[in-house]
């Protein structure tokens, strides 16, 4: 039965990939059919792929060449399966890789080096998002947007009940609740107090790692390769996860992910919200119900002896070795990643820039004062156990956020869930070793 379970995932997969690839054939956006034809896989998630989309024809228009754009999975595990065996198969047919900052080592036989193209230009970036890119002495990605886990806030709100914004998750579970109330007596009986990504997916281990490392709980796996997991401050950061659920929380969290959790945010439903800076530009639009009402903020310790943490994340572009167009591929990477472009998403997106001058940049303050504030969170953010784990983060990620779901979703005691989850990651990093 096992066999056969296996056997029809790989086939779905591979439909899946076959019908993304198919999409690939949709609608050149910008250039002439003599020049080369690019195409670009970029996200999905908010309002990502028209920002996208703008970028690549700005430089299609300057270039003559064609662009086109593959929407992709807001789902990074979803994601990088897909292109896994896109890439496998030595297709020609995506140009450009948007890749998560956890799938650089998977992926690098894949892409060719940047380093030779981008000369000096990498010295702009932040060096540790360079260092992550560079495998084997190999750029084999350009950062794109830095990403960093925040906590939104109804601004309005807060004041109302004269509350400040928290610096404990005590402090938010006990405003939550005291807002919740208030307004379900005043009549919104939809209202919540807080709303995350509690699905069982890559947000579940985004959002999970935050509370463990706020309780010092350490980050899963050590730099070492240690397993450190099954300790009392994470069995204490997920007991607390566990009493939001059907109090602050619906129950319904437990099948949201990014978009899930912004939909209630930002239809005046939840007081706080766990999610990326992106939520920002689309949070404050002009047809937002919550635009000009909220705030965002670090998210809060695991007590006074705690500490503000967030999940790094961000994206990357990529070009494939297998590219028919290496040389117009590497153009457009270095078009889309370098000062100008990174500007203008950050004023029309709220992305965060890699460029380090960016973050002193007038025009982007005034649009998003909050990347002034937060500059320290989005350099000093908890890198997820990838680079240490290498190709077998993806099983161990998997397993974290499995276990995970068992204590918020399902009652299971959490000391119990994560001696098991410990005795799994030990079994798969072969005693520490991780080869």
């Amino acid at each position: 039965m096992e066999k056969h379970r296996i056997l029809d995932d790989t086939r779905r997969r591979f439909r899946r990939a076959m019908a993304w690839i198919a999409a690939i054939a949709c609608g050149a956006i910008a250039g002439a059919s003599w020049a080369a034809t690019l195409s670009i896989a970029c996200d999905s998630v908010g309002n990502a792929a028209r920002i996208c989309k703008d970028g690549v024809e700005a430089w299609a228009q300057k270039t003559g060449n064609t662009v086109r754009l593959v929407t992709i999975s807001p789902s990074a595990s979803d994601r990088l399966g897909l292109y896994q065996q896109l890439l496998a198969a030595e297709s020609p047919d995506v140009d450009v890789f948007m890749i998560d900052a956890i799938s650089t080592g998977i992926l690098a036989s894949y892409f060719v080096d940047l380093a030779p193209a981008a000369g000096r230009a990498v010295d702009e970036h932040f060096p540790a998002i360079i260092r992550n890119n560079t495998v084997g002495g190999r750029l084999i990605a350009m950062p794109w947007f830095i990403d960093a886990g925040l906590l939104y806030y109804r601004d309005d709100l807060l004041q109302q009940y004269g509350e400040k914004p928290p610096e404990t998750w005590d402090e938010l579970a006990a405003t939550a609740q005291k807002i919740q109330e208030g307004e379900r007596r005043a009549g919104n009986a939809r209202m919540w107090g807080y709303v995350w990504q509690g699905k069982s997916y890559e947000g579940l281990t985004c959002n999970a790692l935050e509370w463990i490392v706020s309780y010092n709980g350490g980050t899963i796996v050590d730099s070492a390769g240690k397993v450190t997991i099954n300790n009392p401050a994470a069995v204490a950061a997920l007991t607390m996860a566990r009493s939001w659920i059907g109090t602050i929380s619906p129950k319904g969290v437990l099948s949201y992910g990014e978009e899930e959790a912004r939909g209630v945010f930002q239809s005046g439903n939840a007081v706080f919200m766990r999610n990326w800076p992106y939520a920002w530009a689309t949070a404050n639009s002009a047809d937002s119900p919550v635009k000009g009402k909220i705030g965002a903020i670090p998210l809060p310790k695991g007590g006074a002896d705690g500490r503000h943490a967030a999940t790094l994340g961000g994206q990357q572009l990529a070009v494939s070795k297998f590219s028919r167009n290496r040389d117009a591929a590497i153009d457009l990477v270095l078009y889309l990643t370098g000062r100008e472009e990174q500007k203008r998403r950050a004023l029309v997106g709220s992305y965060n820039p890699t460029i380090r001058s960016l973050y002193s940049d007038r025009d982007i303050l005034a649009a998003n004062p909050f990347q002034g504030r937060l500059y320290d969170t989005f350099v000093n953010a908890t890198a997820r156990p990838s680079t240490v784990t290498r190709a077998r983060y993806n099983q161990v990620s998997a397993e974290f956020w499995n276990s995970v779901f068992t204590v918020v979703g399902e009652g299971n005691d959490p000391a119990v869930s994560l001696k098991r989850l410990d005795a799994k990651l030990r079994r798969i990093s072969a005693h520490g070793t991780w080869q």
